[in-house]
This record gives C-alpha cells, structure tokens and sequence, in this order.
C-alpha cells in the first residue's frame, strides 16, 4: 500500500503545470498508445453479457478488451493490474468493452458500486467521458487530454506518456550547466509532444528558446541539418526522432550531450548501441531495474514489445494507486512505482520522474553512477 501524505495543493505547482499544459495545446497531439498487434478474438475475454459487474466490488478496472486496435495493450495493462492485486489479496472487477462502449462499460462500474473505477486507456474514450458528464466515483484515467481543464471532475490521470520523460532531461541538461539547446525534431506527432514538452520545461526553468532543427532521412534534409549544425554553437542537444534514427542524427553532434526518447531502448543489439555512447534518456525502473523493491516478487510477463512491456507496469502503478483511492481521493499522494516515483499534484495528474539512463560502451547504465 502507497504511503500517504496529505498536505495542501500546491498554488505554485498549479501555476507551473498551467503553463506547460498551455505550451502543449500548441502542439500536435497523439495516442499514448502504440497500435500493438490485438490477439485473435477467442483470446479477449468479451465485456459482461449483462451489461453488470458484481454488487459491492471496490475497485474496477475499465478496458478495451474487446477492442481490434488496443486489445492486446489492454491485456498487458489488466496482466499488471491484476499482478499487483494478487500479491495484496484483493480481487477487482474487470469490465472490458469495445471501441465504442466505453461508456456502457463505465455505467456497469458505476452501478455495480465501483468505489474506484481504473480507466480508461484511450484517449478518445477519454473524449467521450469527459462529454458524456457522467457523475463518477475517483476515477484513474490511463490516458490525458490535451488540456487537463477539460476532465471531468473526479478523474485523475496517470499515464505513460513521454511527456514526464522530456521535462525531465529539460531539468537534468539545466541542472548540468546547460544554456543553449538545439532541439532535432521529425515530423512524427508523437516525437512533435515530446520536443513541445521538452521546450516548455526548458523555458520555464529560465533557458532561452531552444534552437530548432528538421529531421528526415532524405539525402537533402540530411545535407541541411549537416550543414545548419555546423554553424550553430550549442552546449547540449534533443534528439525527438524515432529510435531507429538516433544513432544517425547522433553522428551529426558528435560528443555535444545529447538526449533522447525512451525508444531508443527499444530492439537494439548490443553493436547498435555502440553508436549511442553518451546519449542519455529516461526509462520505467520496471525495465531498467528489474530487482527493485517497489514490486519484488511480481510475475514478468514474456511479452514481444517493450511497449507491452511498459503497459503491463502501467498496470501495477494504476493498481496500487486505486488502492489509496478507496477511502476517498487523498490530497498528496508520492510512492516508488514500477513505471517511476509518482507524485499527485494540485491539477489531479501523477507526476512520474523515471531513471535516467545513458549508453556506455555498449550497455545501458544509470547515468546517476557515471
């Protein structure tokens, strides 16, 4: 169970997470979802054929379970969840649904006297709950919308979203003796968030507006950021590319401090990550620090994907966080989780501030130690 501390809301951590919520609805958004394959059908287990979940159940836990597109990152995410609730003796209700009866599926919570209801993942569900207005008992959104004002009352978001991870390499390259920044940033929405988040924290930490630069891997977009690098002076640099196309962009900064998104973590060999010396990046401790404290003796999942992987995590955090949300929603909330050190803050969303890790000849270390 999560140590609870209960203090007032913070007006300055308001304030801060108000100016960078407005910096983000300037930028492009995106699902925090990767479209992982779904199994086939016969594997999903099929929303309640009545519409109800069981009288009296405390927590509930709210998926697309039934859905194509997010049926398997559902899986992962209630693998998790159920995981850490075994290991506490508890027995939540699991309502799956679709990919348009997240609604039905929230009203079996409700009716079935959910006291805590988990959910839900995606964010166009989210959308279609904050319209429908439904009155709902503490609610753990697994997703966000772009501006937190527009959540329902009651609805608290933890996420996944890389987000937490580029305010944080913001604040490490600040904290570092960083002044000046280019930001190398592609075209993908998710990549777009990531460098927009990142920006944001680095300005409201007193830094000058990051100089940006286009990636592609065209021929001529290459030969332009070659060129533009070489006439610019920077003391550190943010790579939001797709991990893939690090260790390329890597070659054009040559040993300038450089950090990146946790998909660089992803499907490397260890020769790839040779080219990746020095490049620092946040990742869960779930993946990074498999004998932590914070879920020893969990089960681990053999999933194909670190993105499942990082769901399945998800999962765990989101389970222990309804726990403390049974009594009634607590003011403060800060624990060691497997998807980071969470922390609840004054506009309802968890902060996570993951592990900082770099690339060390060919392994992946904690940047703390180096």
């Amino acid at each position: 169970m999560p140590a609870l501390h209960r203090s007032s809301p913070n007006p300055r951590s308001f304030a801060r997470r108000r100016a960078i919520a407005i910096a983000f609805a300037l930028s492009v958004g995106f699902s925090a979802l990767s479209a992982a394959q779904s199994p086939p059908a016969s594997e999903r287990p099929p929303p309640p054929a009545d519409g109800r979940i069981a009288t009296g159940a405390a927590i509930a836990l709210v998926l697309p379970l039934g859905s194509d597109t997010f049926g398997r990152a559902a899986g992962a995410v209630r693998a998790g969840f159920l995981a850490a609730a075994a290991a506490a003796n508890i027995k939540p209700i699991v309502v799956g649904h679709g990919d348009d009866d997240v609604l039905t599926a929230f009203n079996a919570a409700r009716e079935g006297g959910a006291r805590v209801i988990v959910g839900p993942l995606v964010r166009d569900d989210l959308r279609k709950l904050a319209a429908a207005r439904l009155d709902l008992p503490p609610t753990i959104a697994l997703n966000q919308l772009d501006d937190s004002s527009q959540h329902p009352a009651n609805v608290y978001t933890l996420t996944l979203t890389l987000d937490s991870d580029a305010r944080q390499l913001a604040q490490r390259a600040r904290d570092a003796g960083a002044t000046t920044v280019a930001v190398i940033a592609s075209d993908s929405p998710l990549q777009q968030r990531f460098a927009a988040a990142f920006n944001a924290e680095w300005i409201l930490a007193g830094g000058d507006a990051p100089i940006m630069f286009h990636f592609d891997r065209s021929p001529d977009v290459l030969r332009l950021l070659r060129s533009e690098l070489i006439k610019t002076r920077v003391d550190t640099a943010l790579l939001a590319i797709d991990g893939a196309d690090v260790a390329l962009a890597k070659s054009y900064i040559k040993s300038t401090p450089t950090y990146t998104s946790n998909q660089v973590n992803e499907n490397l060999s260890r020769e790839a990550r040779f080219d990746l010396d020095d490049v620092q990046f946040v990742d869960i401790p779930w993946l990074v620090d498999p004998d932590g404290a914070a879920y020893a003796g969990l089960k681990r999942p053999d999933y194909p994907s670190v993105t499942l992987d990082r769901l399945y995590a998800l999962g765990i955090d989101a389970f222990r966080v309804a726990q403390a949300f049974v009594d009634g929603a607590p003011e403060r909330l800060v624990f060691d989780g497997a998807t980071g050190r969470l922390s609840l803050d004054s506009s309802r969303q968890f902060m996570r501030e993951g592990r900082l890790m770099v690339f060390h000849s060919g392994q992946v270390v904690s940047a703390e130690m180096r």
